[in-house]
């Protein structure tokens, strides 16, 4: 009786242990959240679409005149994503008012840099192209919202985890807590970087200028955020600031993708803009200001963001 027993035990245990792939959680996932899928493979289906058409001007020489430019500014997000990170060698965490504050200085220059840097240049070349202001913005509109549809199905299944709201999107159970943050840094820094490319895409300093300085500024207090939230979760001090100067890489990386994307046809240009505007907005609105207000210091972090609001007009206006 007690061999039987063990036997019926036996193929239960090996049920229980057995985990499933990633892909089949996120098939299932796809099954319930059909229209975010549609929505998140349309979006991916026109980037692919705009980059392939620029891809085949650089091949046939007609490289985008602003790809080094674009470069130059990515990599300038990731080396001021490195210096905000480095004080975590010292502080374990700041107060939360402070931090909340911070990442709302962030969140203004964010909202700010859209709408002066890609919306304003975005409406005004669309109405150029299209000789009708109506038209010039349901381009650029058209473009934010394959940026909101890209970054809503990205948020959907990417398997990320905040420091706040905890884990989230399929398959998160298997994947180790730092990947998960790792995750969710890649959500935020990558549009930014495609804003940076966009921006320089046509070789327009007034434009991709004061939006780059702009992000490179707020990537200073977000690297730093990103850095103390590792290390809360265990993870020591020189690892928290590898870590988070590493996600950085993603914003050149998103520049040279953002430089593809508008660096082709004339009509590229202000859907690139409408779509790196519609990203940034939808990573401020879902995930940055939420953050800020978590923890009862919404008066704070209001003033942190229109602080950073005025100081992006600022530059805006000196710099472009």
């Amino acid at each position: 009786m007690a061999g039987g027993h063990i036997s019926e035990q036996a193929p239960a245990r090996g049920i229980e242990t057995a985990r499933p792939s990633w892909w089949f959680l996120l098939y299932r996932h796809v099954l319930a959240h059909k229209w975010v899928a549609a929505g998140l493979a349309l979006a991916l289906l026109a980037v692919v679409a705009l980059f392939v058409q620029s891809a085949f001007q650089v091949f046939s020489g007609q490289a985008a005149a602003g790809l080094r430019l674009a470069l130059y500014g990515g990599l300038a997000g990731f080396v001021a994503t490195g210096l905000g990170a480095l004080p975590a060698l010292l502080l374990r965490r700041l107060p939360q008012q402070i931090e909340d504050s911070m990442l709302g200085l962030a969140a203004g220059m964010m909202l700010a840099a859209s709408a002066f840097s890609l919306l304003l240049p975005g409406l005004e070349a669309g109405a150029s192209l299209l000789g009708h202001r109506g038209s010039g913005a349901a381009v650029v509109v058209f473009g934010m919202a394959l940026g909101v549809l890209l970054m809503l199905g990205l948020d959907e299944f990417t398997p990320h985890a905040h420091d706040q709201s905890g884990p989230c999107g399929p398959g998160y159970e298997i994947c180790g807590r730092v990947w998960l943050f790792v995750f969710a840094i890649a959500l935020h820094n990558l549009p930014e970087g495609m804003a940076i490319g966009v921006s320089f895409s046509q070789g327009d300093m007034g434009v991709g200028l004061p939006l780059t300085t702009a992000i490179a500024l707020q990537d200073i207090p977000e690297g730093l955020a990103v850095a103390l939230a590792l290390r809360s979760a265990g993870v020591s001090a020189i690892y928290s600031v590898l870590i988070a100067a590493a996600s950085g890489l993603l914003e050149p990386v998103g520049a040279l993708l953002g430089v593809g994307l508008a660096g082709g046809l004339a009509v590229a240009y202000p859907i690139g803009l409408g779509l790196a505007a519609g990203a940034m907005l939808f990573v401020v609105s879902h995930e940055v200001i939420p953050e800020t207000h978590r923890n009862g210091h919404q008066t704070s972090a209001t003033l942190g963001l229109m602080t950073g609001f005025a100081l992006m007009m600022v530059l805006d206006t000196t710099l472009g």
